[in-house]
């Protein structure tokens, strides 16, 4: 029988929402820390710009491949210990990209260093949908990427701040002190969140069979694509932006942190919005008229990047507006899709991300390959947020077979383990 307790009060939510914040931020920052050292990157190790976005695509496809191996070990063993695993794992990659001598080697840590940071990534959806449904779980997630969003502001911008004063190499010595800060806030402060009573033994086939059980939700398979594609969105920016913005527009590599950070911050604030319009309207609900208003938005920054309408604002402002409406659809995407898929949360949570991550992987080194430039960034957005609402409307369709369940009830259903 499942021990259950009052829904957590405001301050232990607070401190529910820091440690995962901790915890989802270290892919972030795995990611983004050493951005504006790219062009740096580029010339010292002698090779090319879309080989060096391979470091980026390395760190995106770890992050993506470790989700699909930590959702259903936590399955298993519970939320905790994959956790502190995986930031072992992060610590010990960032000292490998310290040392490397060539671009090879350097792609291989950042591998390791994303299959590190996928732990945090996946298990904080999961210990979510252990502790809330629906719209409980929508509001949870938009105060969860707030202290996620910090991280691509402050990433870029600390990045920054280390390269005024010590080499590119000094931002791997930075991510394993996050990283082992992690490590520690997810054995000392984290909760176990789910019972013995609910875990399920980890069994290959077993496995095997809840994927293949997941990949037979229409509705599912849907959301996981949509948040995908947004996703993909997502990082077109992240990966041609540093060179759109430095090398087409001439900022130097303090200015790019600032101009990074004035773009996180809209994704900020439509998480913020997020979380009161939960108070009114159903997740899927904001993530239809989302999907729609983010694709008419990547279609405004392509034919302002096509015609150079504005210059370099002619194409931030549009990307603004790009992450405003992805920040409505990334935490709502999620929260329908696990809604129904408590008993599998963690195998549920790790596909999702997985998906993510891995379209994030794909499509990375596909800006370089398009030339870096401001019309091959938004090319590859409009691209991504247009297949996302596509999926949405005519294959998830997430309105289709919902019933309608109290708030009260979506909000106080919270099963945790009792230590």
């Amino acid at each position: 029988m499942n021990e259950t307790r009052e829904a957590p009060n405001a301050g232990s939510q607070l401190k529910l929402v820091l440690v995962l914040g901790v915890l989802v931020a270290l892919g972030p920052l795995s990611i983004d820390m050493y951005l504006p050292a790219l062009p740096d990157i580029t010339r010292e190790l002698s090779t090319t710009e879309s080989t060096i976005q391979l470091t980026l695509t390395g760190t995106v496809l770890g992050l993506g491949l470790g989700q699909l191996i930590a959702g259903p070990l936590s399955d298993a063993m519970g939320r905790r210990i994959p956790l502190v695993a995986g930031s072992a794992i992060h610590v010990l990659a960032s000292l490998l990209c310290l040392v490397a001598p060539s671009v090879e080697l350097l792609s291989a840590a950042r591998v390791l260093q994303g299959l590190g940071a996928s732990a945090g990534a996946v298990l904080a959806l999961a210990v979510v949908r252990d502790l809330y449904t629906d719209r409980g779980a929508a509001k949870l997630l938009s105060k969860l990427i707030l202290v996620m969003g910090v991280s691509p502001v402050l990433a870029p911008t600390l990045g920054s701040a280390l390269l005024a004063w010590t080499h590119w190499r000094g931002v791997f010595v930075a991510l394993a002190v996050i990283g082992l800060a992690s490590g520690v806030a997810a054995a000392l402060a984290l909760p176990e969140t789910l019972p013995p009573a609910r875990r399920q033994p980890f069994r290959f086939r077993a496995t095997m069979r809840s994927y293949r059980s997941l990949f037979t939700d229409r509705s599912f398979v849907g959301l996981v694509l949509v948040a995908g594609f947004a996703m993909a969105g997502l990082f077109a920016f992240v990966s041609g932006g540093s060179f759109v913005f430095q090398q087409q527009y001439g900022l130097d590599q303090q200015q790019f942190g600032l101009m990074f950070g004035a773009s996180a911050v809209w994704l900020i604030a439509a998480t913020q919005v997020n979380a009161r319009l939960m108070n009114r309207f159903e997740p899927h609900q904001v993530l239809m008229v989302a999907s729609v208003a983010a694709a008419v938005s990547a279609a405004v920054l392509l034919v302002t990047a096509l015609t150079g309408f504005g210059g370099m604002f002619g194409v931030a402002v549009p990307v603004w507006v790009v992450l405003f409406f992805a920040g409505l659809i990334l935490p709502n995407a999620p929260a329908v899709a696990l809604d129904a898929h408590g008993d599998n949360a963690g195998t549920a949570a790790s596909l999702l991300g997985a998906v993510q991550f891995g379209v994030g992987a794909a499509v990375s080194p596909v800006v370089g390959l398009l030339g870096n430039n401001a019309v091959a960034m938004a090319t590859v957005m409009f691209g991504g947020l247009v297949a996302s609402g596509l999926v949405l409307w005519l294959i998830a369709r997430p309105w289709r077979g919902r019933v309608a369940e109290p708030v009260e009830l979506a909000d106080a259903r919270v099963p945790v383990a009792v230590d």
